[in-house]
């Protein structure tokens, strides 16, 4: 284990966590490759998730990053009346695992519970990530989000930020 790479890498996922929960839209968006794919699957059934995000239905998907940064122009602007109010969020991560690649990026997969609180309710999602990073600088950025809800019977709203 490469252990100043694990110190390094859990650090930019807490940084992650931490822009989404503040809300700090513009920062967030940064982290992402303009080519990065966001993915988060549909379950087909109890143990079954789709794969392709092209043939098969998904809960959210965004070939590029312009797909979050028109989500986040909607948040701004008003127009997404299923996110307004806002609600206030905690993300947790844990378990990070890391995988570098032969071409220089890694793969990273964690496991991640957000809590958030909205209309005077409290809810939560959890669930499994893998990402792809790239070298960025000092950093990273994300060229690949793949998210696994596990408890996907959703009662209010579900949004990247709930991710």
């Amino acid at each position: 284990m490469n252990a100043p790479l694990q110190y390094r890498i859990e650090q930019f996922f807490y940084r992650k966590s931490e822009l989404c929960d503040a809300q700090d839209w513009d920062a967030y968006v940064q982290l992402f490759d303009p080519q990065s794919e966001f993915h988060l699957p549909q379950w087909d059934s109890e143990h079954v998730y789709t794969r392709d995000p092209k043939r098969e239905m998904s809960l959210i998907y965004y070939a590029n990053r312009s797909g979050l940064e028109d989500r986040v122009f909607r948040l701004r602007t008003g127009k997404a009346a299923s996110a307004t109010p806002m609600p206030r969020t905690l993300h947790l991560i844990h378990n990070v695992r890391i995988a570098e690649q032969a071409d220089g990026t890694l793969e990273v997969r964690l496991n991640w519970h957000t809590l958030f609180y909205r209309l005077a309710t409290s809810e939560q999602f959890y669930g499994h990530a893998t990402y792809r990073l790239k070298p960025h600088g000092d950093s990273w950025l994300i060229t690949r989000k793949h998210a696994l809800l596990l408890n996907d019977t959703i009662n209010s709203v579900l949004d990247f930020y709930h991710l």
